[in-house]
């Protein structure tokens, strides 16, 4: 096997791969996404793991922040570092669970690049579209707006499978005031979305996925569920979960009680925990 071997399987099923760079036209009247992803091994997953998962969910996470901006995925570049262990069997595998997801989302795939390293390393880039002036910012949320998630939550040992929510982003334009993805902990992702707005928030209640406990919701992260604001009154799919306030921007409390705003941090942590 060799790096012409992988261009030329993956050419049966992407017609953009095979010159220096995909030439595309971009959408008229539309605002372009751009966004991209690492997946690590030892960091974002484990060997345990099969390569069609790996591959499905590294795509995913990716898909994931187009979802949070109300947008529609469009094209896809990967590129990987195989590690020294990969073999032809385990790259089938993985790039079927990348072809698997991209069918979901009816997303294409425009190319990449192939090195390698000590670890599999993944980076999954993505370009998508959203109608101009209505992409949902973090930085709309107004004292008085309803926090809401689009699911239940318990972090990345309790969601084993990300299911990007585009379906629920294009719901919430001209919706939401403000809106992002879970991907390092509600709290600490929630704080961000309030420094974003320049307000504070109240959380009430939090819908917990089964086995999960709350600080595990709060803090462990990986969740990939939507965090949105809206104003009173306007029907939005999802949870409630809070209320935004006035108070110093960032600033967070649960039940009334002041809550910290941690979560995952690659600069802090080095690996996900066992």
């Amino acid at each position: 096997m060799n790096e012409d071997t992988i261009i030329r399987k993956l050419r049966r099923r992407a017609s953009l791969i095979g010159d220096d760079c995909a030439v595309i036209q971009p959408p008229a009247n539309e605002d372009l996404l751009f966004t991209t992803d690492f997946s690590i091994e030892g960091v974002h997953f484990r060997l345990e793991s099969t390569p069609e998962e790996i591959g499905y969910r590294a795509v995913a996470r990716s898909l994931s922040d187009i979802a949070a901006m109300g947008g529609k995925p469009l094209y896809c570049l990967i590129s990987i570092a195989l590690a020294p262990w990969t073999n032809e069997s385990w790259i089938d595998g993985f790039y079927r669970g990348v072809h698997s997801m991209l069918r979901k989302t009816k997303t294409a795939l425009a190319g990449g690049d192939i090195s390698h390293a000590n670890q599999f390393v993944c980076d999954v880039m993505v370009y998508g579209s959203v109608a101009r002036g209505k992409a949902l910012l973090r930085s709309g949320a107004r004292p008085g707006d309803k926090i809401y998630v689009s699911g239940p939550l318990g972090g990345w040992s309790h969601k084993p499978v990300v299911v990007p929510r585009l379906d629920v982003g294009r719901k919430l334009i001209g919706k939401a005031t403000a809106c992002m993805d879970i991907s390092d902990g509600l709290a600490l992702d929630l704080h961000r979305l309030c420094v974003a707005s320049c307000v504070a928030a109240e959380l009430e209640t939090v819908p917990l996925l089964k086995g999960a406990n709350i600080e595990q919701a709060l803090h462990d992260g990986e969740d990939y569920e939507l965090l949105y604001t809206a104003r009173p009154g306007v029907r939005v799919p999802g949870i409630p979960i809070g209320t935004i306030t006035k108070g110093k921007p960032g600033a967070l409390k649960y039940r009334g009680k002041a809550l910290s705003p941690t979560g995952y941090d690659h600069t802090q942590q080095r690996s996900r925990p066992d």
